[in-house]
C-alpha cells in the first residue's frame, strides 16, 4: 500500500513551521537589491513575497505539512498598521509584532521567536522549523529545540558582500539556504520621489496611484498626527467626546438617515486618525477603496455605533465609507 504524501509511518503528519525575522528580511534585502537602509526608501508586496516564501518551502519539504507562518515584525506600541493587519488576515499567517521605539528600532521581537520556537518544539507541534534570521540571539532557541527533535532549516538573504548571519547561527543549523537576489526582487521596489520616501511602510501594495492624485506622504506632510502627542488611551478618550448624538433603533422596516449613518463613518474615521495616526491612514490614501480587512472593520464598528446590521443595506454601507472618507480628507485638507 503506498503511503500518502505529507505522512510519516504510522500516519503522522510531518509538520513544520516558518519563523520570519521581518527585520532581517526587509532590511538584508533593500540592502541587496536597492541600497536602501531605511524602510521609509522602499516598498514591499508583503503578500506576494510570503506566498513565494511558502511555495518555497513547500518545494522544500515536499512530504510536509505547514502548519503556519510566524510574520515577526514591530510597530509602534505594538499597534499594528493597516499592512500588518492585512498580513494578519492571511491564511497560515500569524503576525507577532514587538515595539518600535521612537529610533525606529525594534523592541522584543527576537525574544519573541526565541520563544514561539521552543514552545513549539517543546509541546511536539511540529518536526521542522524553517527560520529565516540572521542574530546570533536564536542560537539558544536553536539549540533547545534540536534537543526535541527539531530539524532547523536556517534561511538567509542573499549578502552584496561577505556575510549578513552570525557564523555560530550557520553552524548550529541542520541545513543552510541562500534565497537569491532573483527571488526577492519583484517583491521590493524603490520609492522614486523624495516624498513618497517619507512614507513609512511594513508590506504595501506595489500599486502607484494615478499621477494626477497628490501622493500621500505629500498630503501628510503637511501636519504631524495628533497620535505621535498622545497615548491610546488620551486618544480614544477624545475619540469618545466626538461620538455622534443620536437615537439608537432597530424598529423592523425603518429606513435609514444618510446623514445619521454617514456621521458614524465620520466617528469612525476620526477614532483612527487619533489612535492609528498618520503613517497607517497614509496607506490608505487616496481612497476609496479600502483593503478588505480594514473596510470589514470599519463596518463592524459602524454598526456597533448604529445598533443594527447593515449587512442588508448596501447604500447604507456606501454612506458609511463616504463618512469615514471625509473625514481623513478633511483632517489632512486633501482635495479629492
Amino acid at each position: 500500500m503506498t503511503q500518502s504524501v505529507g505522512m510519516l509511518p504510522g500516519h503522522l503528519t510531518r509538520r513544520y513551521a516558518m519563523l520570519i525575522d521581518v527585520g532581517y528580511l526587509y532590511a538584508a534585502a533593500a540592502e541587496l537589491l536597492l541600497d536602501a537602509t531605511s524602510r521609509k526608501d522602499y516598498r514591499v508586496d508583503a503578500e506576494k513575497l510570503i506566498a513565494t516564501l511558502m511555495e518555497r518551502a513547500a518545494h522544500r519539504i515536499s512530504d510536509g505539512e505547514l502548519l503556519r507562518l510566524y510574520w515577526f515584525d514591530a510597530a509602534r506600541d505594538r499597534v499594528p498598521t493597516v499592512d500588518q493587519r492585512v498580513i494578519a488576515d492571511m491564511e497560515y499567517v500569524k503576525v507577532r509584532l514587538g515595539n518600535l521605539n521612537s529610533r525606529g528600532q525594534q523592541k522584543g521581537v527576537d525574544a519573541q521567536i526565541r520563544s514561539d520556537l521552543e514552545l513549539l518544539a517543546r509541546h511536539r507541534a511540529i518536526h521542522e522549523a524553517i527560520l529565516l534570521a540572521g542574530d546570533e540571539d536564536m542560537v539558544p532557541a536553536v539549540e533547545i529545540a534540536q534537543t526535541y527533535g527539531v530539524r532547523i532549516h536556517l534561511w538567509g538573504v542573499e549578502p552584496p558582500y561577505g556575510t549578513n548571519q552570525a557564523e555560530r547561527l550557520v553552524w548550529e543549523a541542520d541545513t543552510v539556504e541562500t534565497i537569491e537576489s532573483e527571488e526577492l526582487k519583484p517583491h521590493f521596489a524603490k520609492n522614486g520621489t523624495a516624498a513618497q520616501a517619507t512614507r513609512s511602510m511594513v508590506g504595501a501594495p506595489m500599486a502607484e496611484p494615478e499621477p494626477t492624485v497628490p501622493s500621500p506622504a505629500a498630503v501628510f506632510g503637511r501636519r504631524e498626527s495628533v497620535a505621535v502627542t498622545m497615548n491610546a488611551a488620551e486618544a480614544l478618550a477624545q475619540a469618545e467626546s466626538a461620538r455622534p448624538k443620536f437615537v439608537r433603533t432597530t424598529q423592523t422596516g425603518e429606513k435609514l438617515d444618510p446623514e445619521t449613518v454617514k456621521s458614524v463613518g465620520e466617528y469612525v474615521g476620526h477614532k483612527w486618525l487619533l489612535t492609528r495616526g498618520a503613517d497607517n491612514i497614509a496607506d490608505l490614501l487616496p481612497g476609496p477603496q479600502l483593503p478588505t480587512v480594514i473596510d470589514k472593520e470599519l463596518l463592524v464598528e459602524a454598526e456597533k455605533e448604529l445598533g443594527y446590521s447593515l449587512r442588508d443595506h448596501p447604500e447604507a454601507r456606501i454612506w458609511v465609507r463616504d463618512g469615514f472618507w471625509e473625514r481623513v480628507h478633511r483632517e489632512f485638507d486633501f482635495e479629492e
